[in-house]
């Protein structure tokens, strides 16, 4: 598959605001001290990033102005799905910024970041599950691309609430989360070598043959059907070499994960803020890097016809 970069951005800068508003409704849940100007901004920077990847995600549509009708299909599309519950999650999470704000009563200072957290984590879910149903994309019709959206989101999430907790001295947030970012990022880094393992093995289950209709034992493609690139040509193949994947992906592991991690357990305390944000700014490139070559991984059965030349 061939993303479009709006797609790259909406994935991860929601994925890290998401992973931001888990961190912080978990540790509100549990009654971890912080200021109340921390959790203020916390919750601030987790509605940028979420309304950040709704504004990216408007730039892939051929038609923006009818983007409105992609919640019609809500009974039987995960997209449309996806659709609803972004706003929603993004409301929810101004309703428990403005209870921050203004005096409310005490209930709601439970119900609001329990009701962040269901939503966020149906947020996750729907948008992995518009890969995952895929069936006839191998690569993504599997749990761990469920569990791979859930655990890099939050070990994004969790890494920068890390790195703004000791920027602004929040020692008992810091203390509660720090172990949590580094276990999350392990998991994040061990489940998505798992799915590179398994795709790595995978066997298709289209051939020349299924693709063209044509039986023959020995069928040789001599050119992809057309004279010049179309829609298939661009869209459902990305057109990198075997080289650059293999570079991208350990690429991304040591940026998403490695270096964080060695990062991670070199820190001794909120003083060390510097390494925090650091492993934000190796993250960021690791990130992309992941969701592109997440797509990049994805092969379309079309294009066993409109991509082989020999």
């Amino acid at each position: 598959m061939h993303p479009a970069f709006s797609i790259l951005l909406f994935t991860t800068l929601s994925g890290t605001g998401q992973g931001l508003v888990v961190a912080l409704a978990l540790a509100t849940m549990t009654g971890v001290s912080m200021d109340p100007t921390f959790t203020l901004q916390l919750l601030l920077a987790a509605q940028l990033l979420l309304i950040g990847g709704l504004v990216a995600s408007f730039f892939h549509l051929g038609h923006k102005k009818r983007a409105w009708r992609a919640v019609l299909m809500w009974r039987t599309s995960w997209m449309s799905r996806e659709v609803i519950v972004l706003p929603a999650s993004i409301a929810i999470n101004g309703l428990w910024l403005i209870s921050l704000l203004l005096p409310v009563e005490p209930v709601w200072a439970t119900v609001l970041p329990l009701l962040a957290l269901v939503m966020t984590i149906a947020l996750w879910y729907c948008t992995a599950m518009i890969y995952a149903c895929l069936r006839f994309v191998q690569e993504w019709a599997h749990p761990l691309t469920i569990v791979n959206f859930i655990l890099i989101g939050m070990s994004s999430g969790s890494v920068l609430a890390c790195a703004m907790a000791a920027s602004y001295g929040q020692q008992a947030f810091y203390q509660w989360l720090g172990p949590l970012a580094l276990a999350v990022t392990l998991l994040g880094w061990a489940s998505r070598a798992m799915s590179l393992r398994r795709n790595a093995h995978l066997k298709s289950l289209s051939s020349l043959q299924s693709a063209t209709g044509i039986h023959a034992d020995k069928l040789v493609q001599k050119s992809m059907g057309m004279s010049a690139g179309s829609f298939n040509t661009r869209e459902f193949f990305h057109h990198a070499s075997a080289a650059v994947l293999r570079h991208l992906r350990w690429f991304f592991q040591l940026a998403l994960f490695a270096l964080p991690v060695m990062l991670m357990l070199t820190t001794q305390g909120p003083d060390d803020s510097a390494l925090w944000w650091l492993a934000v700014l190796l993250q960021t490139p690791g990130l992309l890097a992941e969701r592109w070559l997440f797509f990049a991984h994805a092969k379309h059965p079309q294009n066993l016809y409109y991509q082989t030349v020999s």
